[in-house]
């Protein structure tokens, strides 16, 4: 059997079980965890780079064309057409918070919502050894550590459905006298086409670190 024919067959597979939630062989950043609540849970990253760009456009519009171009770079979209390996989370958070909660450039405009979409590039590489986007609207940025707090849940990531996970992790951490360092952002773990009832997502804000 060809290695095509092999690697085929393994990608469809992973199609298959990501239907149900299941990831096989996608990284995560690295990080420590303790529980604040049954519902939240306090994580410690250490400083990690992403592939981010900025979309104006309403919140799904911007998930998705977002998605297309951080993609198109991992495929081959860069310099030496080199492949990166996909990871999870794919963060998306609004372009104001991102300025406040570092110093990386990030663009906005006047008119309409700005959002900055991110993958988090596998432990393996560097900024010295990451291939250059070919599309200048991807940006290769080092995030620097931080201490969140999570709440994780699952179905649409509709706004509808994002907003009350929001309002919950805010309730919970202003009752454990705990102060955001930026507004939340989610964080999704799961292609489109998984079962909404197995989707992993979750709300995510940056808390002062010892929190």
């Amino acid at each position: 059997m060809s290695n095509k024919i092999v690697s085929t067959i393994g990608q469809v597979a992973k199609s298959a079980l990501g239907i149900v939630g299941v990831r096989v062989g996608t990284e995560e950043p690295a990080h420590t965890s303790r529980r604040l609540t049954d519902m939240v849970e306090i994580r410690r990253y250490e400083p990690r780079i992403a592939a981010q760009t900025t979309v104006d456009a309403d919140e799904e519009q911007a998930r998705r064309d977002g998605f297309r171009r951080l993609a198109g770079y991992i495929f081959g979209g860069n310099t030496g057409s080199q492949k990166v390996a996909m990871t999870a989370p794919v963060s998306q958070s609004s372009a104001d918070s991102q300025r406040i909660a570092m110093t990386a450039p990030v663009s906005s405009t006047a008119d309409g919502d700005t959002w900055v979409i991110r993958f988090f590039m596998p432990s393996s590489w560097s900024m010295e050894t990451l291939p250059t986007p070919n599309d200048d609207r991807v940006k290769l940025v080092e995030v620097p550590a931080e201490t969140v707090a999570v709440l994780r849940f699952s179905g649409s990531r509709a706004r509808g459905n994002v907003a009350p996970q929001m309002k919950k992790l805010s309730e919970v951490l202003h009752a454990n006298n705990i102060e955001m360092s930026n507004e939340p952002m989610t964080w999704f773990y799961d292609p489109p086409w998984t079962l909404a009832f197995r989707r992993r997502n979750e709300v995510v804000v940056s808390v002062p670190e010892g929190s």
